[in-house]
């Protein structure tokens, strides 16, 4: 480490290099971020609940582990955790007044992975209710503000995108090395792309859902946050894994992702989705996408026009199948076994119900379980939710022949940079609008990376997305190192520790 880099400038590639020279400790390491976190969570509200004392204690575990050669691959590494993943002994509230209080009494299978790992926990990243937006503007705990700034406009607070909000700022802000997100129609690669670092969702099954508050059971996938795609692909490989816990989960060999940076992509042929081309697209989007492309031709890499024609329906048919899921999943949440109950005396149980489920939800989830219940109900099944699912699976065979043509498809993550706190909460239709180039991914269950590529005209970044054959995370990583190698992205947000 040199004189003048600060602790929280490491990458997390770079920390693990750091600590096992001997140049910083994980107590030294830990205590930084804990720092940051002090310093900047009041403005940027990315954490819940910050857990000081049990991280100071892990990082000292590490550190001692360490002396006796017993390091394990993420040994003393700071982390940030959505607060979607149930966390022993650690309040688990899912963003909602009907979780406030929750404590689990066990552990997901990703988080348990991660300490198995030596990982250090920081504590709970702030997210929209229950996973449950495209802004981080949904939480019971309030919104979190993007770190980044338009250079017109510095004091304008900016979104920095959902759900998984808390956790793309947390990193991006210098508050942890790296966070662990859920991506249920873009929600770990569109904050990624609004706050300037990578996000993977990788293929349906192949991190465990056990623990994690269900939203959209066939759509949700946990996966990580960090400052560079190997960053990213360390994370990934703790993070995955077969679990007979989970009956989606897929019992397939969990590769060596960080290797799979390193690959050329020489003779890769790249999609490019004719149908991702959209009217009114930002032309600082399109222009970004163009150099993505020419900076893959330049490492050997084949461009190929392809058609994806079902894309078209693929919002439509995701804000169908999400909200049916969601209003069956919530469903639990009745103030009986745990949570909150709100009642009065005399209350029969169904009223028991209404008052602690209006007390409990927020307006987006409210507004997402009517959706669900609307579709699935006597009447309206067949002609929403079973035509849902049809075109669904229409726009899983587009993917399946466009791989027979191409290797990765790349288009843009986002159809815009961060928007301003406020600018598109009175349409609930226009939010949705944001996961117009994500949600395709979900809907076929396969990985995809979004990484920072540029910025706007203001100064905010810009990302681009990598979709890849299911469980073939390896070429989505080696693709997207590529671009980030050719994008070279330094800038960094005006809020974040260090500066």
């Amino acid at each position: 480490m040199t004189a003048a880099m600060h602790p929280t400038d490491f990458t997390l590639a770079g920390a693990l290099a750091a600590l096992e020279e001997g140049a910083i400790s994980a107590v030294e390491l830990t205590r930084a971020h804990l720092d940051a976190i002090e310093a900047l969570n009041p403005r940027l509200n990315a954490f819940i609940t910050v857990t000081a004392e049990q991280a100071m204690a892990a990082a000292r575990e590490s550190d001692a582990r360490r002396a006796r050669g017993e390091a394990r691959p993420l040994e003393g590494i700071p982390l940030a955790v959505k607060d979607l993943f149930c966390t022993a002994g650690v309040r688990t509230t899912a963003a909602s007044r009907i979780l406030g209080n929750f404590v689990p009494p066990y552990e997901s299978t990703v988080t348990a992975q991660l300490l198995r790992d030596g990982a250090v926990f920081l504590g709970k990243a702030n997210l929209d209710e229950f996973a449950m937006g495209s802004s981080n503007l949904t939480s019971a705990f309030g919104p979190v503000e993007n770190p980044w700034s338009r250079r017109d406009d510095p004091e304008t607070k900016l979104v920095p995108g959902g759900s998984s909000g808390g956790s793309a700022a947390a990193v991006a802000a210098r508050m942890a090395l790296g966070a662990t997100g859920t991506d249920t129609g873009g929600s770990i690669r569109q904050p990624a792309a609004f706050c300037g670092v990578v996000g993977i969702k990788p293929t349906y099954g192949r991190c465990s859902r056990f623990g994690i508050v269900a939203f959209a059971s066939s759509l949700d996938q946990a996966g990580p946050f960090a400052r560079t795609v190997e960053d990213c692909a360390i994370l990934l490989r703790s993070m995955s894994g077969h679990d007979p816990k989970d009956s989606t989960s897929a019992n397939v060999p969990v590769p060596d992702f960080a290797a799979a940076c390193k690959r050329s992509v020489k003779g890769l042929r790249i999609g490019v989705p004719k149908e991702y081309r959209l009217d009114g697209m930002p032309a600082e989007i399109e222009a970004l996408w163009r150099q993505g492309l020419d900076w893959l031709r330049a490492e050997g890499a084949e461009t190929v026009e392809i058609s994806l024609p079902h894309t078209k329906y693929a919002l439509p048919t995701y804000y169908i199948v999400a909200p049916a899921e969601a209003s069956s999943n919530l469903a639990r949440y009745d103030g009986v076994r745990y949570g909150l109950r709100v009642e009065e005396k005399g209350d029969d149980l169904r009223t028991m119900y209404e008052r602690t489920r209006a007390a409990g939800f927020g307006a987006e989830v409210k507004r997402r379980i009517m959706i669900g219940t609307y579709v699935l109900s006597a009447g309206y099944y067949e002609a929403y939710y079973l035509k849902a699912q049809k075109v669904r699976a229409l726009i899983a065979r587009d993917f399946d022949q466009a791989w027979e043509k191409v290797d990765a498809i790349v288009t843009p993550a986002t159809p815009s940079a961060a928007f301003a706190m406020g600018e598109k909460t009175d349409d609930p239709v226009t939010m949705y609008l944001n996961d117009v180039f994500t949600v395709t991914a979900n809907l076929a269950g396969l990985p995809g990376l979004a990484v920072p590529a540029g910025l706007d005209a203001q100064g905010l970044p810009l990302g681009l997305q990598v979709i890849g054959r299911a469980f073939d995370e390896e070429t989505v990583f080696a693709v997207g190192a590529a671009i980030e190698r050719a994008a070279d992205f330094k800038a960094l947000p005006r809020v974040r520790a260090g500066a």
